[in-house]
């Protein structure tokens, strides 16, 4: 007798940027068909990841997933539909990846009789639809060390950290050889290149980056900036860099390995507010690549077993002696602590172990519902 197969459904607001997104895919794209169904739901189908998300093979449903609780007098009626959607394709798990504090999806989830379970994956706290979504949650998903004490002890019971899985066949080492490219962007083989890849919000802290750059006026050190570009901020970014023709933005791009390979070194400086766990710096040790990060929640969760690739967020000079730090290396010590974190990411960060965990978790949720 053919054993049924458990129907997951994932649902996220939507694949504009690939961060939680490209979780989200390598999830879906690597977990046993011999034993689940994936599903995933999402606001609309815009933004280029999604074209990925597509070829994925699996039914993906543009549906509201979340209701605004205004006006109140009609929120029921609204929530409504979301229970009938549930319901109607009889998922026996839903695994929400949204990163708001909504509690809609899980009452939603709760009135069709289905568990649900949320990754935490951002440092947002405190205001109380956290803590209804955290009491309607079958088992929440938290991705760093820090988010732990968000919850009481007894709430802990039902919380497992897995850390994100870097796919290790798509981020291998990459040598310095795009020669083209280090043309386009004017890179001398004796330069020392920092890159930073990320999408350009505040609490980025790149702004602190270029300042230690800057400072450290050196033209042999070359900044990178790989992102999303748009908006205020990256505008006032690019003003703050103008006229430094070491400091480059190149927007968007959809394959970022190439830039790995441009990078002696890659700079995470995210401010104090900290991140769940970022993927970035993940995909570039396991490129071989040296990070170093700022101590805030997420980045020195990674950085844990390397004190000295950590500075003080926010603080231009703590980045700049940091940056010197690596720079002054040796060759053969650079090769080793690229070495090291790499072998970091394969035995923590691989993808066999982040599906594994999510595998064992939503089959331990079911067993726990049946009971």
């Amino acid at each position: 007798m053919t054993q049924k197969k458990l129907k997951i459904l994932y649902t996220i607001p939507n694949f504009d940027t690939a961060g939680s997104g490209k979780v989200v895919y390598d999830l879906v794209k690597h977990l046993d068909r011999d034993s689940f169904e994936p599903e995933i739901c999402c606001f609309h189908n815009r933004g280029p990841f999604f074209k990925e998300i597509e070829k994925l093979n699996v039914k993906v449903h543009l549906f509201p997933f979340a209701v605004n609780y205004r006006p109140f007098l009609t929120f029921p009626f609204r929530l409504l539909k979301t229970i009938g959607f549930f319901r109607k394709h009889k998922f026996d798990i839903i695994h929400s990846w949204h990163w708001s504090s909504d509690f809609s999806e899980p009452l939603a989830a709760k009135l069709a009789g289905i568990p649900w379970i949320h990754t935490k994956k951002s440092m947002g706290w405190g205001n109380r639809a956290w803590k209804w979504r955290t009491a309607l949650s079958s088992r929440i998903i938290t991705v760093n060390s820090d988010m732990k004490a968000f919850y009481s002890k007894k709430t802990l019971q039902k919380v497992s950290e897995i850390p994100f899985g870097v796919d290790l066949d798509y981020y291998t080492p990459i040598k310095h050889n795009d020669e083209a490219l280090l043309t386009q962007l004017n890179i001398q083989p004796d330069d020392f290149v920092i890159v930073s890849v990320v999408n350009l919000i505040p609490v980025k802290g790149i702004e602190v980056l270029i300042k230690a750059v800057m400072e450290l006026d050196n033209p042999s050190v070359k900044l990178i900036i790989v992102g999303n570009d748009k908006g205020d901020y990256a505008n006032s970014l690019k003003q703050m860099a103008s006229g430094v023709p070491t400091i480059q933005f190149l927007g968007k791009k959809t394959d970022v390995r190439p830039y790995h390979g441009l990078a002696d070194l890659f700079v995470i400086p995210t401010l104090e507010l900290g991140e769940g766990l970022p993927v970035a710096p993940l995909e570039a040790m396991a490129s071989g690549r040296i990070v170093i990060g700022s101590n805030v929640s997420g980045v020195k969760d990674i950085l844990q077993p390397f004190p000295a690739c950590i500075f003080t967020p926010n603080d231009a000079e703590s980045l700049k002696a940091c940056i010197l730090q690596i720079l002054n290396l040796e060759k053969d010590q650079r090769l080793q602590l690229e070495k090291e974190m790499q072998s970091l990411i394969r035995k923590k960060y691989s993808m066999p172990n982040f599906i594994a965990s999510h595998q064992n978790l939503y089959k331990d949720v079911l067993l726990l519902d049946k009971h």
